[in-house]
This record gives structure tokens, C-alpha cells and sequence, in this order.
């Protein structure tokens, strides 16, 4: 592996640098045809020729530099011609688990920014950490909460498993000294009041209101409640058993008197307990529902699964329980309901302040 910065005199008197790039038992000759070096008849042109040599090798220096980095993140002449986003694209087509609409997210993202920094084309030898770090910086630019530090984590998923198909001889990403910035965003709950005045507002459907108040009173997500089934529900036993479909979690959830009235009549095995629109028309509905029952907060239908925690918080629940009973995999998740809980209290104390 070397680059030679050598020296072509042409007809007219000009000289033209060439490096001579001799890699893996290839050589290649790159013409640098910008840094001509002009027949001198002047000091003026003496001067501009030894600026152009100079540059000249500068960009040798850089090209040996850029054929070692290669040599060193690169295991095989396969992963030295794979196209990064092209093997992605590859992997996520395969990927079965239930984010895979968010891997597809991030992997489009990496797509528009490679385009952006002019560089579809980056092998995984040009994997470089300050290239991630870039990467980051446009997560951040574009993403609100803690949206930059999901798709980067996705992201990562998706380099790690480069790196064990020997793609990569080095996790690039174990470089990457750039943390990812950005907080979760405050989300609006509702208050057990609230939940009962939203309850005794009419709505344009009452199958959005039976789900989404079953929501408020169990913690579904949308993804769960939109195909719960009746053979999920145990109305003699009063519980709910279902397999989470974000974690995979097995999470048994006992049924309040509320959630019992909100299921009627239960009907076959494999039916739908709820017969519900599309997620942009369930929260449509809802939008209106919230603003017709004159809330004033901005309620989508993952907000009922956060009122759902941080009610439970706020009235005593432990929060091991309320980790359980929503299915948390990490402890980590159900803090943010004992700040909300606490937020809560401390509205409430703070109306019955008086002046001294």
C-alpha cells in the first residue's frame, strides 16, 4: 500500500502530478489535473508552482491516509465495495422485530443526509466516527425530545451488526465522542377529573371513547388496543392478558369496575373488542373530543397510557407495581411518571396558597 506523488513534463513545457496509488496488488494513477504546473519564466510563476506542489502533496499525504484507514476498519475486498445503505436497506427488509418502521425511519434519515454531505456512495471503509458524529448533529437539527437519541440508537444497532458479519474489522461507533443531546418531551396528562369530564362530553364515536378511556384505565398503547381481542379478556376473573407488542412482554393487567362497563358484552374468541379507524383518525376524533370538553391540553392517544402511570403514581401505587402493570422492561421508564405524579402535587398544593 503506498501513493507516490510523481512528476509527467508534457510537449508544451508544463509539468502534470499524478499520484501513483498502489493498493491490495492494484495500481491506480490519479491525475491532478487542477495543480498543472505552469513553464516558469518568472519569479511569480516559480511561487505558484511550489504552492501547487505543496498541495499537491498534501492530498497525497491525505489519499495514504484515507487507504490506511481502510485497511484498518476493513476485514474483507466484500466490505470494502459494500455500499452502506444499500446493505442496511438490506438488513432492515429482513428485520422482524416491531420496530422496524422506526429502523426504516432512521435508515431513510441516513439517506438524506449522505446525499446532503454528497456522499451516497460511502462503503463502509468511509464509516468514520467523525462522519457519525455529523450524522448526530443532523439527528439533532431535525428531531424534537428524545427523538435524535432513538434513531441513533438504531442506528448503532444496525453498524454493530456490520461489524459481527465482518464487514468491519473495528466498531466505528466505539470512537464516536459526540453524546447525543435532547430531553423527552413534557407530555400532557390527564388528571382522574379530566378523564371523568372527558367521559360525560358526547364524541363522534363511541367506539374511539370506549377504547380510549379503556386506555386511561389499563395503559394499552395504541398498537395493543387497536387489536385487542376478546380472547385476551377474562371478564369472570376480571383481568386482561396480552403480549405486548413493542417489548414482547407478557403483562397481565387486572380490570377496574370502569373497564368492565367500558367492554359490554364480550364477544367471540378471535373478534376485535374495539372497532377502531386509523391512528391519524382515532387521534382526529380525539382531538375534537378533548377541545369539545374544553381541556386544554394536547391529548394524542399515547397520552392515556402516560395519564394511566402517572395517575397510579400520584395515588400512592409503588412503583414496582406500576412498572409491572404496565409492562415496563426497565425501571428507568416508569420514573418519569413519579416526576409527572409530583409535578401534579405540587399544582395541587399550590392552589391553596393564601397571602399572609
Amino acid at each position: 500500500m503506498s501513493v507516490k506523488l510523481r512528476k509527467r513534463k508534457n510537449s508544451d513545457g508544463t509539468v502534470s502530478l499524478r499520484l501513483d496509488i498502489y493498493n491490495d496488488g492494484e495500481r491506480k494513477i490519479e491525475t491532478l489535473k487542477h495543480l498543472q504546473l505552469e513553464k516558469t519564466s518568472t519569479i511569480v510563476d516559480r511561487e505558484r508552482n511550489k504552492k501547487k506542489l505543496q498541495q499537491a502533496e498534501e492530498i497525497a499525504i491525505a489519499r495514504a491516509s484515507n487507504l490506511q484507514a481502510n485497511d484498518y476498519s476493513m476485514v474483507s475486498d466484500a466490505g470494502k465495495k459494500t455500499i452502506v445503505v444499500d446493505w442496511m436497506q438490506n438488513y432492515v427488509n429482513q428485520y422482524k422485530k416491531k420496530d422496524v418502521r422506526n429502523m426504516q425511519c432512521v435508515l431513510n434519515k441516513f439517506k438524506t443526509f449522505l446525499n446532503d454531505e454528497n456522499k451516497t456512495g460511502l462503503t463502509f471503509g468511509n464509516l468514520a466516527p467523525l462522519l457519525i458524529e455529523d450524522f448526530i448533529e443532523y439527528l439533532e437539527s431535525i428531531c424534537t425530545g428524545e427523538g435524535a437519541k432513538s434513531y441513533y440508537n438504531r442506528f448503532k444497532k444496525m453498524v454493530k451488526q456490520a461489524y459481527r458479519k465482518n464487514l468491519l474489522k473495528a466498531n466505528p461507533i466505539d470512537n464516536v465522542e459526540k453524546k447525543v443531546k435532547g430531553k423527552a418531551k413534557k407530555k400532557d396528562i390527564l388528571t382522574l377529573p379530566e378523564i371523568k369530564k372527558l367521559a360525560g362530553t358526547p364524541t363522534e364515536s363511541s367506539e374511539v371513547r370506549r377504547a380510549f378511556l379503556f386506555s386511561c384505565v389499563t395503559g394499552l398503547r395504541w398498537i395493543d388496543v387497536k387489536k385487542l381481542k376478546w380472547n385476551s379478556i377474562r371478564l369472570e376473573s376480571k383481568e386482561m392478558n396480552i403480549d405486548q407488542s413493542k417489548t414482547g412482554e407478557n403483562v397481565s393487567t387486572p380490570l377496574n369496575n370502569t373497564a368492565i362497563q367500558l367492554l359490554k358484552e364480550a364477544g367471540k374468541n378471535d373478534d376485535l373488542v374495539f372497532t377502531l379507524p386509523s391512528a391519524n383518525g382515532a387521534n382526529k376524533t380525539l382531538k375534537a373530543w378533548v377541545k369539545r370538553a374544553k381541556i386544554g391540553k394536547a391529548i394524542t392517544w399515547h397520552n392515556a397510557r402516560h395519564s394511566f402511570g402517572t395517575n397510579l403514581i400520584y395515588n400512592d401505587v409503588d412503583i414496582l407495581t406500576t412498572s409491572k402493570l404496565l409492562g415496563h422492561t426497565s425501571m428507568k421508564h416508569t420514573q418519569r411518571y413519579v416526576k409527572a405524579s409530583q409535578e401534579m402535587k405540587e399544582a395541587a398544593t399550590d392552589k391553596v396558597n393564601f397571602d399572609l
